[in-house]
């Protein structure tokens, strides 16, 4: 079973979003294949602390135009990795250190990856 459009919908809203704050090297894979628990990642990496809360920032606030609010949020405080979890829909905010050092391109590289039709999508 493929992603559903609502899925699809929100990560590629959630990826635009991600450029607009300078998020950099953004794809996104489609794991509804392979987990149960959601059907899309979203992978940003953000230069520092900062970009990664504004990155975050932006995330929330255009997927809260569409309706969606994260159920789960975590990596707030450190701002070097932060997860939103909006359960069709999983993002991954990684400082640029820590999207080097865990690679979750590694694990997810053999799903399908989404088209975003952003500049970053690489």
């Amino acid at each position: 079973m493929a992603a559903t459009d609502r899925a699809i919908e929100l990560t590629t809203a959630a990826a635009h979003a991600a450029a607009d704050k300078l998020g950099t090297n953004i794809v996104a894979y489609d794991v509804s294949e392979q987990l149960a628990i959601t059907d899309t990642f979203l992978l940003v990496t953000a230069a520092n602390e900062r970009q990664v809360g504004a990155v975050v920032d932006g995330i929330e606030e255009k997927l809260r135009e569409l309706g969606a609010k994260p159920t789960r949020r975590e990596g707030n405080r450190e701002q070097r990795w932060v997860l939103l979890d909006y359960l069709d829909l999983v993002v991954h905010v990684q400082h640029t250190e820590e999207r080097t050092l865990y690679a979750l391109e590694r694990l997810w590289g053999d799903c399908p990856r989404i088209e975003l039709g952003v500049q970053e999508d690489r």
